[in-house]
């Protein structure tokens, strides 16, 4: 808890600075011409979905079963990296920057909402020609993940959740919380300094951060219009009482979770343990929020186990 404190405090004050030393840049971005260019790989393109231009990238196999990858505020596809180089072998990885992140950037539509997250998966998955898939998805993104998954049971065959959003947090329940003027700052301007204090919340082991996953977080929020979608998102972010919903999810869900997770506390992941009908809880000592990046090669382990395991999922490509 002081670590969060801390971590908080820092951002708010760095926050506080930016407004004024980076208004400059608060306002113009960074192009996303120059950020694609530096980060856009040979598996990556560009697809026009129900009215957004959305960044999605596709390894392994087109004919294997397809597992989508969801990362979560403020982060971007690149989150998955470990992962994605686990599974392609086996899977056919997709993974894609929410709408308002990474190079996807702003939705015209605004559709920043969990709920409406969680329905643009549809969206998704039609643009792809996938009628069934495994889901996995971390913290903003697990919480678009079980809500899909809650809607679409027909649709998702296996749910792996690394701590997701899900009980009412920190002020947060059936109306947003109110957002510090630091906080708005931060956003627009994302100083490296701040970047890194933000690393550090989410990481138990700051010795696991290196400068370049720093260096491509600050890019990703620095995105041209990026910045004002990420304020637009925590101004609509709620989290009502979950527990229904999750009842209704029919796919054998498996819970990876940090047991050092200041983020969102462990405890959550045992209420939805048991809120979900087939779920399993894995806990990951000196682990933090985000364990598909600070414990990649255990976490995907156990992923792709739950995954083998699986034998009721049905995953088909639509005709």
């Amino acid at each position: 808890m002081k670590k969060f404190l801390l971590a908080i405090l820092a951002l708010l004050v760095i926050g506080a600075a930016g407004a004024g030393i980076y208004y400059w840049q608060a306002t113009q971005g960074v192009s996303a011409a120059e950020l694609e260019a530096k980060y856009v790989t040979p598996a990556d393109r560009f697809v026009d979905i129900s009215g957004a231009r959305v960044r999605i990238r596709e390894e392994g196999d087109p004919t294997s079963s397809p597992i989508l990858l969801i990362h979560g505020f403020t982060h971007s596809l690149e989150t998955w990296d470990g992962w994605a180089k686990a599974l392609k072998s086996e899977y056919r990885v997709i993974r894609y920057d929410l709408l308002g992140h990474g190079l996807t950037g702003p939705d015209p539509k605004e559709r920043y909402a969990p709920d409406e997250r969680a329905a643009f998966l549809s969206e998704i998955l039609d643009a792809l020609d996938i009628e069934n898939a495994s889901i996995a998805g971390n913290s903003l993104g697990g919480l678009a993940a079980w809500r899909f998954a809650s809607e679409n049971p027909d649709r998702v065959g296996a749910l792996i959740l690394i701590s997701p959003g899900a009980y009412p947090l920190n002020g947060v329940g059936d109306t947003p919380a109110e957002i510090p003027a630091a906080m708005k700052a931060y956003l627009m301007t994302a100083p490296e300094a701040g970047v890194l204090a933000s690393a550090k919340l989410i990481y138990a082991n700051d010795s696991k951060i290196t400068e370049d996953r720093v260096a491509a977080m600050r890019d990703m929020i620095r995105r041209e219009g990026n910045g004002e979608a990420l304020i637009t998102s925590l101004e609509e972010f709620t989290l009502p009482d979950p527990t229904e919903a999750l009842s209704q999810i029919a796919a054998p869900t498996l819970i990876l979770w940090g047991e050092d997770d200041i983020v969102i506390p462990i405890d959550q992941g045992r209420k939805i343990e048991s809120a979900i009908p087939n779920a399993r809880l894995i806990a990951y000592s000196g682990v933090g929020h985000a364990a598909q990046e600070e414990a990649p090669d255990k976490s995907v382990a156990d992923a792709i186990a739950f995954l083998r395991e699986d034998t009721s999922a049905t995953i088909a490509v639509a005709e």
